[in-house]
């Protein structure tokens, strides 16, 4: 290193030669600040964010627990549904057979029709409530019972009309038979 310290003082004079151009190095520091982009944080990085970041994950979970309990409450609901829904696929479509047949029977008066209509409206009525108190009460045997005892009673409504109306036409062709 010797050398190249001797080297330095004796060009010193040619080191000192070029000057710096102060104004100009300022210019150019000025304008690269002007162009330069503001300094960016990522959006994970601020600290608002991770606050909402937590508060989401926390409703998250909750949703997601209290969700899995009114599904848990949900199956029972489905349970006594289930039931429900095979008490009135049998019956229903059963009874709206029958009550069509006797909408359709001519040999009833129109008095008659809508006096057992009526009848099948009440029924109606008091299924309706027996579904709404199944709801509350799921899984109460005495509420199924008694819907499916209002359908046995619709149904043998009906039977009792049909019945009626069939001895009343083996009577009427009773009169009209041969003589010897």
């Amino acid at each position: 290193m010797d050398n190249f310290e001797k080297h330095i003082r004796n060009h010193a004079a040619q080191f000192n030669e070029r000057r710096a151009d102060k104004d100009k190095m300022w210019a150019k520091i000025s304008e690269e600040l002007h162009q330069a982009k503001p300094k960016v944080i990522p959006l994970w990085k601020r600290p608002l964010f991770r606050v909402a970041a937590s508060v989401l994950l926390l409703l998250g979970l909750a949703s997601f627990f209290g969700l899995s309990v009114l599904n848990n409450n949900a199956k029972k609901t489905q349970y006594a549904s289930k039931e429900l829904m095979e008490i009135d696929m049998y019956y229903k479509d059963l009874v709206s057979y029958q009550v069509e047949l006797v909408k359709n029977n001519q040999a009833l008066s129109e008095e008659n029709k809508t006096e057992f209509l009526s009848f099948m409206e009440e029924l109606d009525a008091e299924y309706e409530v027996l579904k709404k108190e199944m709801q509350k009460n799921l899984d109460n045997e005495q509420v199924l019972e008694a819907i499916v005892s209002n359908y046995k009673k619709r149904i043998e409504l009906i039977e009792n009309l049909l019945y009626q109306l069939n001895e009343s036409k083996k009577q009427d062709e009773d009169d009209y038979g041969y003589t010897l």
